[in-house]
Parts: C-alpha cells; structure tokens; sequence
C-alpha cells in the first residue's frame, strides 16, 4: 500500500483539538518540525495510521506567541516541543517533561532563527509599510475626530481652533520646504535640478488633483427654474 499524504491547515487555538481528534481515531503522533519563515514560525504536525499521513501546518507563528503542549495527549511529543523551543525559539506552553531551554547546549540561543540579510531587509520593509499604514489610518481617524468635535462647537471657537490648526499646519510646511530646500543645497548641482524639476512635477500633479476635487463638489449652477 502507497503512502498518502495529505496537507492540512490548521489554526493555533486548536492544536490541542486537533491531537486529541487525531488519537480518537487511531492515529499515531510522527513528529512536530519548526520551519522558519519570513513571516515567523511555520509549525507542522504530523499523525500517521497504516499508510495515511496528515500534516497539519500552523503559518506564520511569530516571536512570543504561546503555542499550547500537545504532551498530555501524546507524550512522545516532548522531544520535539523542546527542540523546537530550543533550536527556534517557539514558546511552546506547558510540555510534560520540560528541559528548560537545556534540551539542546548550543552556543547560540535560537540557532535555527537565523536569516540571511535579504529575509531581514524584506522583514524590515514589510514592518516600516505596515507602520506607516497604520500611522495614516490613525492620522485619518484622528482628522475625523477633531472634525466631529468642531462641529459641536460654539462656532466663534470653531473657526479660532480651526485657524490655530491651519496655522500649525502652513508652519509645518513651511519647515519640511525649508529642509527640501536644505538637501537640495547640498546635492550636485545636476542632482539638484532633477530633483527639484520631480518635485515641481508632484506638487502640479496633486494641484490638478485638488482642483479636480473642488470642481467636482461644487453644485452645478443653472439659471432654469423647476419645470420649465
């Protein structure tokens, strides 16, 4: 009879479910492997009967993450979770016969986290991108916000709050052109004017764009009356 191998998700939260199925039905714990990924810990585990093998993979596990013992269920299963903790860092909760950190003597903790230069210049990208999407999400919740407590303000203290903030805002714009102006200074002269000639370009392009905007939230005039 040929080996039949099958791939399966599997979530976090119910790794323990999922062992304890597995030995309901007859099926005997392989092994858990820790795989390291750009985007944390890929956990798999296997459980065979005859020739029916099933791996059950966790994606994406990151630093810090506790991921439940399935020793009370198999206990062989020890072995692995201490290697895992050992080898990868994995906080694996709760293992029946815990070494502490000492099941492997290594002279780097966590050796099989190690990533080459391109994984941790991609990890670095991909976290700089998710912070700044959450810094503008924020930026816009936060306009939203002050907008909504204008509106029940006394409206002489609203248009004082509101110049105070355009006020803020020109200095803050005032202050970014002056350190462009700054670099553009200290660049080669033919650097210099390509910059400049891009940033020329960029700053008519978001004009057009504001313009367009305007245009199309004014109300169309017309001088016909209802119904003629």
């Amino acid at each position: 009879m040929s080996l039949q191998t099958e791939f399966l998700p599997l979530e976090l939260a119910n790794v323990k479910q999922c062992a304890a199925d597995m030995k309901d039905r007859g099926y005997r714990y392989v092994q858990m492997l820790a795989v390291n990924t750009d985007d944390g810990l890929d956990l798999q585990y296997a459980y065979m009967q005859g020739a029916d093998l099933k791996i059950y993979t966790i994606k994406g596990v990151k630093k810090g993450t506790k991921v439940p013992s399935v020793t009370d269920i198999f206990l062989e299963a020890f072995v692995f979770e201490n290697e895992a903790h050992d080898l990868f860092g994995a906080e694996i909760e709760g293992i029946a016969i815990d070494f502490g950190g000492k099941f492997y003597h290594v002279a780097q903790s966590e050796p099989m986290t190690v990533i080459s230069p391109a994984q941790k210049a991609a990890r670095e990208k991909a976290e700089k991108l998710a912070a700044a999407k959450a810094a503008k999400e924020k930026g816009a919740g936060t306009a939203d916000d002050m907008e909504a407590k204008l509106a029940g303000m006394d409206p002489e203290k609203a248009a004082k709050v509101r110049a105070a903030m355009e006020a803020k805002a020109k200095k803050q714009a005032a202050e970014a052109e002056a350190a462009k102006a700054d670099k553009i200074a200290n660049l080669d002269p033919e650097k210099a004017a390509k910059l400049k000639a891009a940033m020329e370009a960029k700053a008519a392009r978001e004009a057009a764009k504001k313009e367009q905007a305007d245009s199309a939230a004014k109300p169309v005039a017309t001088d016909q009356k209802e119904g003629e």
